[in-house]
């Protein structure tokens, strides 16, 4: 079969680049190399046994048959609890679509939104699959650039010049990854007003919400009547409770919004799987400080990646306020058999055994991503690693 004859929309995608050096280094870790790798974005803390027993009681108790599309009703009313007490969001069930995870939600969001040629506003450095979701919808990623040295803040001047007649929505995603950034509520407040003054939707991914460092993310839901009645808001459990692999996301979103995203997956998945909503509604019952020490660990690993790659001569890296992911500029060291930052990444994991993400991945060239949801232990080994490499190439 020839590849023409393939729906063009295949032809928009791109493979996760995330996926793909994770799947390298894996490989070259199963031929007995010591790799280190600082690629996916997954907290390598166990599913807490809180959340593990539920969902093996609710097998056991025959929570293995199809659910309700939006999600298990009680579920549903936990979401509502969790988003007005931790969020100020104030929805009804009706409101709430439980999907296989919150990527699910989005391409939900993006598909009961977008029309072809609508354009969607996406802040850089950005997660790819925001742009790939919009084009899968037939919409036009408009990017906006934010720079390292204004720790990743995005400019209005920048957004005033991305508006157009064809804006259709934003996404926003505080904290960020790849950068880690928080918006501060001047900045979100500022692109709320913009959003009912100019008749656009937000898409606000707040997945990374509970892991943040001397900040406080705000809801853009949260900001008043008319802000919510166009913001549509994704979360999830992966990250906060160490649940990847479950695929237990979720939207709320005004009523029409909601129905509509509910009668589009009905066609594709309908339920996520029954017990592991079982294992969400666990995780959303306990208590926030059972795991604070996640948030902590996180916070003790992002000082200390700091430290160790601040010391490495030509490095450059702002300070992520949230998330687990490190975005050091390299752009230093790109030159002659190094051009750019997908091929220092390569060298780095061909030649120091260290995983890490080129930064024009997330729209972010002459810089690479590495994610510290690792051992103390191995961002010591790695970051050491990768100062030796990158004075190899200065020499």
């Amino acid at each position: 079969m020839k590849t023409e004859s393939l729906a063009s929309r295949t032809r928009l995608l791109s493979p996760s680049p995330t996926l793909a050096i994770t799947a390298k280094a894996k490989q070259l870790k199963a031929q007995g190399h010591d790799v280190v790798s600082f690629g996916a974005g997954e907290p390598d803390f166990p599913t807490p046994e809180p959340i593990v027993e539920a969902a093996i009681k609710a097998m056991r108790d025959g929570l293995t048959k199809y659910l309700p599309t939006p999600g298990m009703p009680a579920l549903r009313e936990a979401i509502v609890a969790k988003l007005e007490r931790e969020n100020d969001i104030r929805v009804s069930p009706e409101q709430v679509i439980v999907s296989c995870g919150a990527k699910h939600s989005l391409f939900n969001s993006f598909m009961t939104l977008v029309d072809p040629g609508d354009e969607v506003i996406v802040i850089a450095p950005y997660w790819m699959t925001y742009t790939e979701q919009v084009a899968i919808a037939g919409g036009k990623p408009v990017i906006v650039q934010t720079r390292h040295e204004e720790g990743f803040q995005p400019r209005r001047e920048d957004f005033e010049a991305a508006f157009s007649s064809r804006t259709k929505a934003i996404v926003i995603n505080s904290p960020s990854n790849p950068a880690g950034a928080v918006l501060s509520r001047e900045t979100l407040e500022w692109l709320a007003e913009q959003a009912v003054k100019r008749d656009f939707w937000i898409i606000s991914d707040e997945i990374y919400e509970r892991l943040v460092y001397g900040a406080s993310a705000v809801s853009p839901a949260s900001l008043g009547p008319e802000v919510a009645d166009r913001t549509v808001t994704i979360n999830g459990c992966s990250k906060s409770f160490s649940m990847t692999g479950w695929r237990v996301g979720y939207a709320a979103a005004p009523i029409e919004v909601a129905k509509a995203m509910s009668n589009l997956q009905d066609q594709v998945t309908s339920n996520a799987t029954s017990f592991a909503q079982a294992g969400a509604l666990a995780a959303l019952q306990m208590d926030p400080m059972d795991i604070e020490h996640m948030r902590e660990e996180f916070e003790g690993r992002r000082d200390l990646i700091l430290k160790l790659l601040r010391a490495i001569p030509g490095v450059q890296i702002e300070t992520p306020m949230g998330a687990f992911y490190a975005l050091p500029d390299i752009g230093r060291f790109l030159s002659g058999g190094i051009p750019d930052d997908s091929a220092l990444a390569t060298f780095l994991l061909e030649e120091a055994l260290v995983a890490t993400v080129p930064g024009s991945v997330f729209g972010a060239p002459a810089h690479v991503r590495l994610s510290y949801a690792a051992s103390r232990e191995d961002i010591e080994r790695g970051v050491a690693r990768i100062g030796q490499a990158l004075a190899r190439l200065s020499a």
